[in-house]
């Protein structure tokens, strides 16, 4: 990839979507940026949202619902989704033994998100 040009738009998003947990969409981050950069369309959002994640300092994730969430935490970890309310959580760790992946169709791994499904403990 081509080395990228400083944006501050770009800087600000990073540091929006690092500083929340609730993995917000992409028109939920460019409310917010609007505060600060009145100017700035839905479609620089989105671009430099794509950007970041190929860069590998954020993480789309596809909900169930259709749309996209992000993430600023590209450390490994999985997520929850509540099938009540659609919350998604991050999970640190799962205490059970990571399974063995034997294919010989499959190369190599790059990256791995698992989502778990259920009850949060707000709906249960």
């Amino acid at each position: 990839m081509a080395e990228q040009n400083y944006s501050r738009q770009r800087e600000a998003l990073l540091k929006e979507l690092r500083s929340r947990h609730d993995h917000p969409t992409a028109e939920e981050l460019y409310q917010k940026l609007r505060e600060e950069y009145p100017k700035i369309s839905l479609g620089t959002v989105y671009r430099n949202l794509a950007l970041l994640c190929e860069m590998g300092e954020a993480r789309k994730i596809s909900y169930s619902d259709g749309g996209d969430r992000y993430d600023g935490f590209v450390s490994p970890h999985s997520h929850f989704i509540c099938t009540k309310c659609g919350k998604l959580i991050d999970i640190e760790k799962v205490d059970k033994k990571t399974d063995n992946i034997r294919n010989d169709d499959i190369a190599e791994i790059t990256s791995q998100t698992i989502i778990y499904y259920g009850l949060c403990k707000d709906c249960k």
